[in-house]
């Protein structure tokens, strides 16, 4: 492995290297060693970065590289890449391209045949659903849901029919809004809100969402903040309508929450605790009766 590195260090390369996400010790010997190395660091805020480059004795040109620059600055990284140099990309916390910029840079480094190399290192949605208490054999990352009322709750309609824990990234001036609606739609699942990972203040609130709709109520969350939704509890599927048939729960789901026609019919089977294959032969077997002459 060690010999792969430097042969693609005499050749140009871009390193994503991982960064602290609060704590500065959290970062790797790796990481630090890529960042000693590097001809220049790319970085979303420069003055950011610096004190963590300071706090570690690392004196490297750096060089701003953020959503409203990348068009321009990442061909110039690439040009840079192909002469020799080695880039260092790190966001201002965690992984970078994950809810980052970056994804540009590396598609174009792939294109002009520039190796990339990852340098793991912490990650808040990893960190958060570790201490969770939420399921964790299969997860689903949503980033951060649009800003927009009616854009946020199209977003969670589609959610609707996930049975993985849900993480998503939300800002504190938003995270009560964005509770409500998914309390609305998603129903009272069991969830964790998570602050300040890693750093002084970290704090995990755990209990259903409408217990953490209360709980911001009475105490508002301040700082970064990664919200968690485990899957629907079994007994959910009493808050459907029994009356209601489960052919026009599938058309209504495909109607409201502009989910196909299989997606419709997973979701409705599984508020009725029903298999998907017992769903769909009580759809067969009610059409068959519907087309029995009277």
């Amino acid at each position: 492995m060690a010999g792969e590195e430097k042969t693609a260090e005499r050749r140009g390369c871009l390193y994503l290297v991982g960064t602290p996400i609060g704590n500065l010790e959290d970062i790797t010997l790796r990481a630090l060693r890529i960042l000693r190395e590097a001809d220049r660091i790319a970085c979303e805020d420069t003055r950011h970065t610096q004190k963590l480059l300071t706090h570690y004795d690392i004196r490297k040109p750096l060089v701003s590289y953020h959503e409203h620059n990348e068009l321009t600055r990442a061909p110039e990284l690439v040009m840079g890449m192909e002469q020799g140099q080695q880039i260092a990309l790190v966001s201002d916390a965690g992984m970078p391209l994950v809810s980052d910029p970056g994804y540009r840079l590396v598609t174009l480094c792939l294109r002009h045949h520039v190796p990339v190399v990852p340098v793991p290192g912490p990650s808040a949605l990893l960190a958060a659903l570790s201490a969770s208490g939420l399921p964790n054999e299969e997860f689903l990352f949503a980033g951060f849901l649009p800003a927009r009322s009616g854009e946020r709750r199209r977003a969670l309609e589609r959610l609707r029919i996930e049975d993985r824990t849900i993480i998503l990234y939300e800002g504190p001036h938003r995270v009560d809004e964005c509770l409500a609606d998914a309390l609305e739609i998603l129903g009272d699942r069991p969830a964790c809100l998570a602050r300040e990972v890693t750093k002084l203040h970290e704090e995990f609130r755990r209990g259903k969402l409408s217990e953490l709709a209360v709980s911001l109520e009475e105490r508002p969350a301040r700082g970064e903040i990664t919200l968690l939704i485990g899957p629907p509890e079994a007994n959910s599927a009493a808050q459907t309508d029994t009356a209601q048939s489960l052919a026009d729960r599938v058309d209504e789901l495909i109607r409201q929450a502009k989910l196909d026609r299989k997606e419709a019919l997973k979701l409705a089977a599984k508020e009725r605790g029903l298999t998907r294959r017992a769903a769909y032969e009580q759809l067969l077997n009610m059409r068959v009766a519907s087309d029995k002459p009277q």
